[in-house]
């Protein structure tokens, strides 16, 4: 795409959200729509150290979470569309470094997210499923309304409208 139709925006610019709020997919259409890259924290970790299940298995949470803020940290110095795991944002370095850039928290309810989630590999919904998603997006909440520049219910909206959505507000340059 060229610069003169490419949409320009604040970049980096950082989906936050849980697990099945779309922030892959919301990611990588916006960051394909404005002619950046895109950078899916999960999936690099994923790229360099294998399956994050194996990393919870093997090392531990508290392993991840480090490896997580390490991939993160490289990711938000990038000029990119920025997708964290929905856990990053529990680090305090992590939640220091967004307060300058542009943050979108995408929410979405536990109706629309339970068929998102069946036959995922994501290792804290493990045990306990729909009930545990809604006890960890209970307990990250106040995070990511804390962090957040804007909010979306990826709920019921087409991939393509939220991404309007968020180029609409973050249209311009930094």
């Amino acid at each position: 795409m060229s610069d003169d139709v490419a949409p320009k925006l604040e970049l980096p610019l950082v989906l936050i959200g849980p697990m099945g709020a779309g922030k892959s997919r919301v990611g990588a259409r916006l960051a394909a729509s404005a002619g950046v890259p895109f950078v899916d924290t999960d999936a690099r970790i994923e790229e360099r150290h294998g399956p994050i299940e194996e990393i919870f298995e093997r090392d531990g949470e508290i392993a991840f979470r480090r490896i997580e803020r390490e991939v993160v940290a490289e990711a938000l110095a990038e000029r990119a569309v920025v997708s964290l795991g929905g856990g990053a944002v529990l680090d305090l370095d992590t939640r220091a470094d967004l307060g300058d850039v542009a943050v979108v928290w995408l929410t979405v309810s536990a109706e629309a997210v339970a068929p998102r989630l069946v036959g995922g590999n994501r290792p804290l919904l493990a045990s306990g499923g729909l009930e545990r998603w809604k006890a960890i997006q209970a307990e990250r909440e106040p995070v990511y309304a804390a962090l957040a520049d804007l909010e979306i219910d990826t709920s019921r909206r087409s991939v393509g409208r939220i991404v309007e959505q968020i180029t609409e507000r973050f249209g311009g340059t930094r």
